[in-house]
């Protein structure tokens, strides 16, 4: 090999190891630019709020606080460390705090999947997966915990993958990766479910003499990082409140983000799932029974829950890239000793540039652009009024519980739906949505409710409009407030009143 040919090498290995970093700079600089559709669910004031109590008063939950409904049930926070780091960067730099920590969490994520890939399949490839990975994403790219949690998820799904491939068992030392997705977020709960079809890959393809003897270290594996997942304030009891949700049944069917995958109309899912097919049909891919079983986890989730589509975007295409290498040529890697101190100098160097470069661009964005949350579903005109009446039991919409909470006033239902439970939260929708209407007299008075705040474009204020002894005093775009009527024998319905 000549002298030139194996510098060239050497310089587009270095010119590769900088992709992940450039891919994710861009990928933090297209967050950042558009933070403020980070700002849109009304979860991240409660989060926050919670972030804020642990930092104050240096302990954790343990029974709810914050609503009129469930005072002193027992609830812990499965996602306290993100809650603390959100708030630490809220008290710093108000909501540019959490944008910055979110679009450079994605960004981060973003680059680990390049880096991931980067292992088996070529560069233009691992990028165009990493851009339909966030495209397929960008529905659930919020300032929430799971999004601090998702390149942890990456980096633990790629270093099992990885000893898969090597027909090993993963090392222990990668066991403290459990433990911080246990304390970020509770979707550890996926990366303790998906030990079992990995390490399956990995025995399957191991000499048959050994197989047993791997087997067992997977297996053990696997129990020290069940016992990782416990290494939380929590202890023992983080992995069962992480799988509470799983248990509500019908609300699922309710809530945004846990309903099903709605084909509807055309969706970017939906042309990633007929991609797949696509693929597989024409590079006539044979996958082992374990990767199959992993492919079809994976969509399965996707479609029984949307919030499980970023999983399926990001973990189906580590699953699918040792067949997809194996079927296209590798470009030649490093010769022996062509990749020395100045090439690494140099690749040092240029990390730096792309960071201060990022940062730089960030400073400037921020001179003159201030992040704010969006005011497109957040009554502020609508709760001055009910501090101003001193309205004490509010019965509110269930998106805008985040908002009270931040407001410190107490909520009759808010975002954490484990911790009012299945019929609780049902009956609610139920009685707002005009399901089940005579359900809403009936909490009205067993709650001892003193004034209302409901969507403005649901069913529940009009059905408050005619309910005998309410009347409406507010609307806006927003929000519609009833409060009760002293004059109950009035069924007249008072004229609304907007700002």
């Amino acid at each position: 090999m000549s002298l030139s040919f194996a510098n060239g090498i050497a310089v587009q290995s270095r010119a590769r190891a900088l992709v992940p970093l450039c891919v994710g700079a861009a990928t933090y600089l297209f967050f950042v630019y558009v933070g403020d559709t980070l700002l849109m669910d009304s979860d991240s004031f409660w989060q926050i709020k919670i972030g804020q109590w642990i930092l104050d008063h240096r302990a954790l939950p343990y029974t709810d606080f914050y609503s009129f409904t469930r005072p002193g049930a027992p609830w812990i926070s499965t996602s306290w460390l993100s809650q603390v780091l959100f708030a630490f960067s809220y008290a710093q730099w108000d909501w540019a705090g959490p944008v910055i920590l979110t679009a450079t969490t994605i960004a981060l994520t973003a680059a680990i999947f390049v880096y991931l890939l980067d292992a088996q399949l070529e560069i233009p490839r691992s990028v165009l997966f990493t851009m339909l990975a966030l495209l397929l994403s960008l529905h659930h790219v919020l300032a929430r915990p799971h999004i601090l949690a998702l390149p942890v998820m990456l980096a633990w799904v790629g270093l099992l993958m990885a000893a898969a491939d090597r027909r090993s068992a993963p090392s222990w030392g990668w066991l403290p990766l459990m433990a911080l997705w246990a304390n970020l977020h509770g979707g550890f709960v996926l990366g303790l479910a998906l030990i079992g079809p990995i390490a399956l890959e990995a025995v399957e393809h191991a000499e048959k003499g050994r197989r047993l003897q791997l087997f067992m270290r997977w297996v053990l594996f696997g129990i020290g990082a069940l016992v990782a997942s416990c290494c939380t304030p929590y202890g023992w009891r983080t992995p069962l409140g992480a799988t509470n949700i799983l248990s509500l049944g019908e609300l699922l069917t309710v809530i945004f983000e846990w309903m099903p995958a709605n084909f509807s109309s055309f969706t970017a899912f939906e042309g990633a799932l007929l991609g797949l097919i696509a693929l597989g049909y024409y590079r006539g891919l044979v996958l082992s029974a374990p990767r199959i079983f992993l492919i079809l986890f994976l969509t399965w989730s996707a479609l029984t829950h949307v919030r499980s589509i970023e999983a399926f975007a990001f973990l189906v295409p580590l699953v699918l890239a040792k067949p997809l290498g194996q079927m296209s040529a590798r470009p030649a890697s490093d010769p022996a000793g062509t990749d020395g101190w100045p090439a690494r100098y140099v690749t040092t160097l240029g990390a730096l540039m792309i960071v201060a470069a990022a940062w730089t661009s960030t400073s400037i964005y921020m001179g003159h652009h201030r992040f704010t949350f969006t005011m497109a579903q957040t009554p502020v005109a609508a709760v001055d009024l009910l501090q101003q009446r001193k309205a004490q039991r509010i019965f509110n919409a269930y998106q805008f519980g985040g908002y009270l909470i931040s407001r410190d006033i107490p909520v009759f239902a808010d975002g954490r739906a484990e911790l009012y439970g299945e019929k609780f939260v049902m009956d609610f929708f139920k009685a707002t949505e005009g399901k089940t209407p005579e359900l809403l007299p009936r909490l009205l008075d067993e709650y001892k409710i003193d004034a209302t705040l409901l969507v403005a474009d649901a069913p529940g204020p009009q059905i408050l409009d005619h309910l005998k002894g309410w009347k409406r005093i507010y609307t806006d775009d927003i929000a519609v407030i009833h409060v009760r009527d002293d004059r109950s024998a009035d069924t007249t319905p008072m004229p609304a009143i907007s700002n």
